[in-house]
């Protein structure tokens, strides 16, 4: 069964106001999805009194959210490319809305944990949406200031997570973090429903069920043990169970993956003709680098904030505000310049300042320092962070065929989440093997960590130079 493509012959899919509308509908879901990622937080402590929950119960709680929304994002881009992005992106707002209001209700924490797994699978099937209507709302030339918001948003939900989540509980209840998303959800499902083009492929694709289940077992063993590692010491889990022998199943499934997606006659979950692309693959072992970055970064900056600085938790949070403030603008404002400059060298300058600021961090940490000492280098990391996201979206984006974007965004998606669940594992290791010395050494020692891998993101904007084009398009 052959289907219309319905942006063809209508000229205000492509330009005029309609997009513009629609592409600020699915921010809304974006920002809310980033923001539940961290909002949590602070109201752990709160959660834990009421639910008479455990420390590990309290772990779960933010595990199995961050689990479940990295897993699945390759076959919810690719259901994305078979039934057309906006409808699961609505069937994911949704699922989203009604899982924020399982989470406010819980009376024990296993409710609690179950209903943020729902959340976490429903976040998964809104992230490659966005970018996917954004490519196919946007021509090429013009997708740089969209994606540039794009970007501003995801900085700005991470801004907004640690202070809005102490703001609700200290003048209402951990529960009001939940309930707030039912009336934004509701909002933005109704305005991506009457705003968002209903794009549709021009033909069926097919599921691919071994590789969905490869795929799903691989990446959530890798997941679980690596988020899971510094709880049960890198040791046993339950059993014969243990860290490692969880890790060397999950590889085991992605390599016998990737060996079917190579071999399956018929059509795959992941096209690896999609890394030929070679714009895409370096784009996404940039973005890889720079989630494990990211992931490496706040861990041991806000245990150092708090526990040798003495500073609480709102205070250490509220330190990171400037810098997502400058990440959102940077962003926005790296968009509209990749539309007329090289991205490459946006996102190489972006990885450059990234390396400044984290790599001052190791040299000006001290023990009773102020928290302005600590601006400068936050600031200059900020602008970084805003200056790397949009252009590598545009990079990764410029020249894929438009029945690949979905699984692509997928792709793009699961690189940032699985390298900020590696990040965090890699600091928190590196952290615990410190103890010895000072939380002042072992604090610099970590963050050498996110230092090496934002060097590794500039190195892969390099290859992208063979492929780039004067006007800043990636060609294949």
């Amino acid at each position: 069964m052959q289907l219309q493509h319905p942006l063809r012959g209508n000229p205000t899919s492509r330009s005029g106001r309609r997009p513009w509308a629609a592409l600020y509908a699915l921010c809304v879901s974006f920002f809310m999805i980033g923001l539940d990622a961290t909002v949590v937080n602070v109201a752990i402590p709160r959660i834990q009194d009421t639910l008479h929950a455990t420390v590990n119960d309290m772990v779960w709680v933010n595990s199995a959210y961050a689990l479940c929304y990295a897993v699945p994002l390759i076959l919810a881009g690719r259901l994305g490319d078979r039934v057309g992005p906006k409808r699961v992106f609505l069937t994911g707002l949704a699922g989203f809305t009604f899982a924020s209001l399982a989470c406010a209700v819980a009376t024990g924490p296993g409710a609690l944990i179950a209903a943020r797994a729902v959340q976490g699978l429903s976040a998964a099937l809104i992230a490659p949406q966005t970018m996917a209507l954004i490519v196919h709302m946007f021509p090429a030339e013009r997708r740089g200031r969209p994606l540039g918001v794009w970007g501003a948003v995801g900085g700005a939900s991470m801004a907004a997570g640690p202070l809005a989540g102490g703001l609700i509980v200290a003048t209402l209840d951990w529960r009001g973090i939940f309930l707030i998303n039912v009336p934004v959800g509701v909002a933005g499902w109704i305005a991506a429903a009457r705003l968002v083009p209903d794009w549709r492929p021009a033909r069926r694709h097919r599921l691919d069920p071994w590789g969905t289940v490869l795929s799903g077992a691989g990446l959530f063993a890798v997941v679980f043990a690596v988020q899971s590692g510094e709880l049960h010491h890198w040791g046993t889990v339950a059993g014969p169970l243990t860290i490692g022998r969880i890790i060397a199943f999950g590889l085991v499934c992605l390599g016998a993956f990737v060996l079917w997606q190579h071999r399956n006659p018929r059509e795959p979950l992941l096209p690896l003709r999609l890394f030929r692309n070679r714009g895409f693959s370096a784009a996404s072992a940039a973005g890889g680098a720079m989630g494990c970055a990211m992931g490496g970064l706040f861990l041991p900056l806000m245990i150092y904030l708090q526990n040798t600085l003495h500073h609480t938790p709102l205070q250490a949070g509220a330190a990171t505000v400037p810098m997502f403030v400058l990440s959102s603008v940077a962003a926005r404002r790296a968009g509209g310049w990749s539309d007329t400059a090289d991205p490459r060298l946006l996102a190489a300058a972006g990885f450059a300042l990234l390396v400044a600021g984290t790599g001052s961090l190791v040299v000006l940490l001290r023990p009773g320092m102020s928290l302005w000492a600590l601006m400068p280098s936050l600031v200059v990391s900020g602008v970084g962070i805003g200056l790397v996201s949009a252009p590598l979206a545009r990079i990764a984006t410029s020249t894929l065929d438009p029945g690949l974007v979905g699984v692509a965004s997928g792709v793009f998606s699961t690189t940032r989440q699985l390298g900020g669940a590696l990040g965090s594992a890699a600091t928190g290791a590196l952290l615990q093997a410190a103890l010895g010395a000072t939380t002042t050494t072992a604090t610099r020692a970590a963050l050498l960590f996110p230092v090496v891998m934002l060097l590794i993101g500039l190195a892969c904007c390099a290859p992208v130079a063979t492929a780039a084009g004067r006007d800043g398009r990636v060609t294949r």
